[in-house]
């Protein structure tokens, strides 16, 4: 094992959030899960977070997470103050240099870049040092047939994964599936855990490209159509 290229993953950052929809600008945080995994995997850290989105949660995110509307309003915090904890505390990960662990980055990262904005709170422009297992897995096993989804790729990397769309369990084993991948392409991996971030920056530009022009094949966009590759944040 190149001891170098796997040093980060003795300590990482995790972070999921579960929300009411998919769209990174309008949706809200319903559930959110901040920790730190050491290098066996154990959390050695976790912050967990139910808020009041402030808005009802479609039935169909009700379904995913298992969190209602009439849940959220009795037993969620007021979401200012949940946006303002998660965000706090993924500074004080970044600022001790402990990378974070987000599956499909761009995602989570985005959706409170906009509920930050939403309530007044500064948000964290530029994400670093992040790892996204989806982007490194699409990198390193290009070719491999099958769904990319959280579950699919941590039952590949042999990693538990018993409540799916669950914050905790999701950031938790996104953590796991990213030291699975440390240790399978250890010698393949950057020097450093900020050339890593670097080299994920191209990778999702270029996967998102690639799945342009396959989407544009298959007439799933129109031929003047681009998918957005930004990464960790849009």
């Amino acid at each position: 094992m190149n001891s170098e290229a796997t040093h980060w993953s003795n300590l990482v950052g995790v972070f999921d959030l579960e929300t009411t929809g998919v769209e990174v600008e309008s949706d809200r945080i319903v559930t959110a899960h901040v920790g730190v995994l050491d290098a066996a995997g154990t959390a050695v850290r976790a912050h967990d977070w139910l808020a009041d989105p402030g808005i009802a949660i479609p039935d169909g995110a009700s379904t995913v997470h298992g969190i209602t509307t009439e849940r959220a309003r009795a037993e969620g915090r007021m979401a200012v103050e949940v946006v303002a904890e998660v965000t706090a505390t993924l500074r004080e990960l970044f600022a001790a240099g402990i990378p974070v662990v987000a599956f499909n980055a761009p995602y989570d990262f985005s959706l409170l870049k906009y509920e930050c904005l939403r309530h007044g709170i500064e948000p964290i422009a530029q994400p670093s040092p992040v790892i996204d297992p989806l982007v490194v897995d699409k990198s390193f096993d290009r070719y491999r047939k099958g769904k990319r989804t959280l579950d699919a790729v941590a039952a590949h990397y042999a990693v538990a994964l018993d409540d799916a769309h669950e914050a905790s369990a999701d950031a938790i084993a996104a953590g796991r599936v990213a030291q699975a991948i440390a240790v399978r392409f250890a010698t393949q991996l950057p020097a450093s855990i900020d050339e890593l971030h670097t080299q994920q920056i191209g990778w999702a530009r270029d996967q998102a490209a690639s799945l342009t022009e396959y989407f544009i094949k298959v007439g799933r966009l129109a031929p003047d159509e681009t998918l957005d590759g930004s990464w960790p944040i849009r």
